[in-house]
């Protein structure tokens, strides 16, 4: 078991690696970069060389190149030299206006340092010239700059990504000097009732808590950064889109720190286990908490993406093996008779659909015989919401598995052992119960941990219809919009699951069927 799984999570780890890196190549180098400022206005808004040096600018963010600036070099040297008044001096001025002169700017002292430091480096220097018409006034956007530029390549990129892929919290995250106690210990937490790690100098003061929501324990202690949305959201990183709790502001009766064991409450939406370092608080702030961690998010009515989504696939999983599974079983049990025809008619009838049109027909049954909402947001009870999502997942899974489970146990119909059950004198009902039904099943147990980890991944085509705030959409709406970030981090995500729910269902496989074995001390070996 231990060699197994040792084999299966490197091999896991190197599949994951492949993949991350064949998607980086079609976003990166096999698709045109200008498409990501296909709606920015911004870009829009800029003409000329502003245009050109935002699009640098861009570049570099979305991890296409790096990008230095001759001004930022100049502010670099000067401000050595001379302090924080560096921009006033004249030396630092005529350095800066060297560059709007294309016919002498090379003989600079300061463009010839910059041009020597980043070509050593590999660097290629680039220089956009000012316009100007032909009586001489500058063309709008006309500025001269003067950058360095080097390409990042495949591997590169890939092992940035890699190295702040996971990160952990320390006593050394908050550079204030003005910070000298600096810990991590265990508190009691007055806002659970239970003890919680805490700490002074990492970025969030609490580093594991516990509260009433699902799952119930949190920490802030490691982050998984799966990337930054540049597009979409606007420079928010995605681990944080896909988490953070969706819709209007949910307040309540709340006492902050200063307010504890007095009878004084304030009606706020504050989520005090997600408090981090401030600097300079308000005399507001000071006036609440005993300490500078006084920001925090607020909480908000809906469930995250990732949890609307996982919400709403659970229970459709649930839905189709409560029926799928007894509705196989008795089209086995009644093989070629009504309930097996109707039970194969439904089956080729969802297989043979297109999804969109099912999809369509609940929508309509569902809203016009029982008054269920059709889009999420306009639904007055917010569970009523999630009835026809699920009813649409719910259906294609329910004909699969009344499938595989009628084929399994027609084929344990004809084995020995039910022969021999027979001739022992047990009844139908005890045979398809204690034995076919058991046998037929484990060929199913396997798929279970994909059916339940693929909840996280949402609905592309259910979710876009009825307009579910959840994580089903998010990649296509990345891909028409080139938000390459969101592109890399759905792969990750949905590559990761795909290998888990593979070695989740393994395991499960052995231990549910004594024929297999991972050691192969028994059984075939596998």
């Amino acid at each position: 078991m231990g060699k197994y799984l040792t084999k299966r999570i490197l091999f896991s780890i190197f599949s994951l690696l492949v993949v991350v890196m064949v998607v980086m190549l079609l976003v990166y180098n096999l698709t045109n970069r200008n498409a990501i400022f296909q709606t920015d206005d911004l870009w829009n808004k800029k003409s000329g060389n502003d245009r050109s040096y935002y699009e640098y600018m861009q570049y570099q963010k979305f991890g296409y190149l790096e990008f230095v600036s001759y001004s930022s070099f100049l502010s670099d040297k000067y401000k050595k030299q001379i302090g924080d008044n560096y921009d006033q001096s004249d030396a630092f001025l005529t350095d800066k206006n060297a560059i709007k002169h294309p016919e002498q700017y090379e003989k600079n002292n300061s463009v010839k340092e910059f041009t020597e430091k980043y070509e050593s480096a590999g660097y290629s220097i680039t220089y956009l010239a000012p316009e100007t018409y032909a009586n001489g006034r500058a063309k709008p956007g006309s500025t001269a700059y003067l950058i360095a530029v080097k390409e990042n390549g495949p591997f590169l990129r890939l092992w940035e990504y890699l190295k702040g892929f996971i990160s952990f919290e320390s006593t050394n995250d908050v550079k204030d000097p003005k910070l000298t106690d600096r810990y991590v210990r265990f508190e009691h937490d007055p806002y659970s009732g239970m003890f919680a790690i805490v700490g002074s100098g990492t970025t969030h003061k609490y580093q594991l808590y516990f509260d009433g929501s699902f799952p119930f324990i949190h920490q802030h202690w490691m982050h998984v950064n799966l990337g930054t949305s540049y597009t979409k959201y606007r420079g928010q990183e995605i681990s944080n889109v896909i988490t953070a709790s969706q819709g209007d502001l949910k307040k309540q009766k709340l006492q902050y720190p200063k307010m504890l064991g007095t009878d004084q409450y304030v009606e706020t939406a504050t989520e005090i286990h997600s408090l981090t370092y401030n600097p300079e608080p308000t005399d507001v702030e000071r006036s609440q908490f005993y300490d500078n961690y006084t920001s925090a998010t607020l909480n908000k009515k809906d469930p995250s993406m990732i949890g609307t989504s996982f919400i709403m696939g659970l229970a459709a999983t649930l839905i189709a093996y409560l029926l799928g599974l007894p509705l196989g079983i008795r089209m086995a049990r009644k093989k070629d008779k009504l309930a097996d025809k109707l039970g194969n008619l439904y089956i080729i009838f969802i297989m043979s659909v297109p999804s969109l049109a099912y999809i369509f027909m609940v929508a309509a049954f569902g809203t016009r015989l029982f008054g269920l909402p059709y889009k999420f947001a306009n639904a007055t009870v917010p569970i009523l919401a999630y009835i026809l999502p699920t009813i649409s997942l719910a259906l294609p899974s329910i004909g699969s598995l009344m499938k595989w489970m009628r084929r399994y146990m027609i084929d344990q119909m004809n084995s020995d052992y039910v022969k021999f059950a027979r001739a022992e004198g047990l009844s139908e009902g005890e045979i398809y119960r204690k034995h076919i039904s058991r046998n037929a099943i484990i060929f199913l147990v396997q798929g279970v941990p994909a059916s339940i980890l693929g909840c996280l991944t949402g609905a592309i085509i259910t979710e876009r219809v009825y307009s579910v705030p959840g994580v089903g959409n998010l990649l296509t709406t990345a891909l028409n919009g080139h938000d390459n970030g969101i592109i890399i981090a759905c792969t990750v995500f949905y590559t990761f699951l795909s290998i888990l729910s593979i070695i989740l269902g393994d395991l499960l496989l052995v231990k549910f069927d004594p024929r297999i074995s991972l050691s192969g001390e028994r059984g075939g070996g596998r």
